[in-house]
């Protein structure tokens, strides 16, 4: 917007956006440039985006746990009715 000379209230008539719309939009690119992500209309620090992406993992995790305990008890149970026979 400013590389092209607009002020903020011409370049969201250009783009046809509000000028909230467009001001969102430009802080929001800046944080990024910055290093900081955007959550839900937040701004994110380093650290609670390293949390987000620990929870994730121990999301995945205990999802993985849960699905060999699974297959473990179904095998077992598979080899017990095998060893009947």
């Amino acid at each position: 917007m400013t590389k092209q000379g607009y002020r903020g209230i011409e370049g969201a008539k250009a783009m046809g956006v509000s000028i909230i719309a467009l001001r969102d939009g430009v802080r929001r690119s800046m944080s990024e440039k910055s290093g900081q992500t955007i959550s839900q209309g937040k701004t994110m620090t380093a650290d609670q985006q390293r949390i987000q992406e620990l929870e994730a993992k121990l999301r995945k995790v205990e999802r993985e746990k849960d699905i060999l305990k699974k297959a473990s008890s179904l095998l077992m149970s598979e080899f017990l009715n095998t060893s009947r026979e």
